[in-house]
């Protein structure tokens, strides 16, 4: 480089340039020069590199250099060359412009600091979509941790950018950062908070993509769809969207409705309020009545045979109901549901499954049903619900029985 810089300046002075004009003509013809040099080595390199990956990556079974060559970081790492030889060979470029000399180099740098980032940007960027790719970590917030470490960088970077400018040294720069260390907390509290609370989030198994979650704080119900470093995304039933704070995971209360997908049933927990004054004992006529309904016939039968063996015994005057061990239409009806349940098609008959009466109330009686159907998706769900409660409704008149309804005639 020295030669060509003299032989280039003799020449121009042989031909009785002025000194000045020489200088100025000589660094044009230099840039113009190293800049055409550059631009090949940059070709080349990006050539090379690009061959050599492409070949690499069909030879080998993964595809993490796929993935690598997607985010271009083979393309990016080829211009670590021409860049090199730009910072070699500026300063004798500019050698008789000294403050040039000075910009273009700071200059330089920079693009290196920038370059930098951007190597790590694409190594990260394949490093997440890998391990996305992968069952294990395809509900993790990968996105989280990467941000993460790009935010780490992106800091470096910052800082090693500022250090050029002033001319200060970076470790230097970095020890006087430690007084503002309050100011850089309180600037990237929401992101400290983020990046604990995704990992402590991921750790317990908190939240996984896909899961059905509801939050009332934020009026969030649906599934969630990402988990990112400062937020989580829920998509709810209308299909709006909901943003939840990551850290607000861990310091407010959620409801995960997982453990229900998880189970093989979803709750069915319903009940329907039956008049108090249409409860009775059954008399003889009503028992044989009843016994023509198939679900109650043979517990009518066995139950009817116990209670007559039980008052005979004692004694029981039988001439008035109330005496004695008596069935009612309410508890046969109680009983009917429970068959009726236990029958059910749709009901998983693993889990919980009863029918059971609850505390009086000045509207009647509630008779709930307690049971889990064996298809947890929500229309499904729905449909289930609904064909089994509209049977219920439409029995209770077979057992002499009336449901509650709220009536407007003050003489009632």
């Amino acid at each position: 480089m020295d030669n060509w810089k003299s032989y280039f300046y003799d020449y121009l002075i042989k031909l009785q340039f002025p000194e000045t004009t020489a200088k100025y003509l000589n660094m044009l013809a230099l840039l113009l020069a190293l800049i055409l040099v550059v631009y090949i080595v940059d070709y080349i390199s990006k050539r090379i590199l690009w061959k050599f990956s492409e070949g690499f990556a069909k030879r080998t079974r993964t595809n993490f250099d796929d993935i690598l060559i997607t985010n271009k970081l083979p393309r990016n790492i080829a211009h670590i060359v021409p860049l090199a030889i730009l910072i070699e060979f500026v300063p004798q470029v500019f050698a008789d412009f000294e403050y040039a000399e000075n910009i273009i180099e700071k200059t330089l740098k920079l693009i290196a600091v920038i370059l930098t980032l951007q190597i790590i940007r694409s190594l990260l960027s394949s490093v997440k979509d890998h391990l996305k790719s992968l069952p294990r970590y395809k509900d993790k917030p990968i996105d989280s941790y990467m941000q993460v470490f790009m935010i780490f960088a992106w800091m470096l970077g910052i800082f090693s950018i500022i250090a050029i400018i002033t001319g200060i040294s970076f470790i230097n720069f970095a020890t006087t950062l430690g007084a503002a260390s309050a100011v850089i907390l309180l600037i990237f509290k929401d992101t400290i908070l983020g990046f604990v609370a995704s990992i402590q989030v991921s750790i317990n198994d908190m939240v996984r993509i896909g899961d059905w979650i509801t939050f009332d704080k934020y009026g969030a119900d649906g599934d969630v769809i990402e988990i990112s470093l400062a937020t989580v995304k829920v998509q709810n039933w209308d299909k709006t969207i909901t943003t939840i704070p990551t850290y607000a995971l861990i310091s407010d209360s959620f409801k995960n409705w997982r453990g229900m997908k998880d189970s093989g049933g979803r709750r069915i927990k319903r009940s329907v309020i039956i008049k108090t004054s249409t409860i009775n004992f059954l008399t003889n006529e009503d028992i044989e009545r009843f016994e023509q309904i198939q679900l109650v016939s043979e517990y009518l039968k066995n139950r009817s045979k116990e209670i007559n063996t039980y008052n005979d015994k004692k004694n029981i005057d039988k001439s008035v109901l109330i005496n004695g061990r008596n069935l009612t239409n309410f508890g046969v009806f109680r009983k009917y549901l429970q068959t009726y349940i236990e029958n059910h098609s749709a009901i998983n008959k693993d889990m919980t499954l009863m029918v059971r009466q609850l505390e009086p109330t000045p509207q009647g009686i509630p008779m709930e049903v307690y049971a889990f159907s064996s298809d947890q998706r929500w229309k499904n769900y729905e449909y289930i619900l609904g064909d089994i409660f509209d049977h219920i409704l439409a029995s209770v008149k077979y057992f002499d029985l009336e449901v509650y309804e709220l009536s407007l005639n003050k003489e009632d």
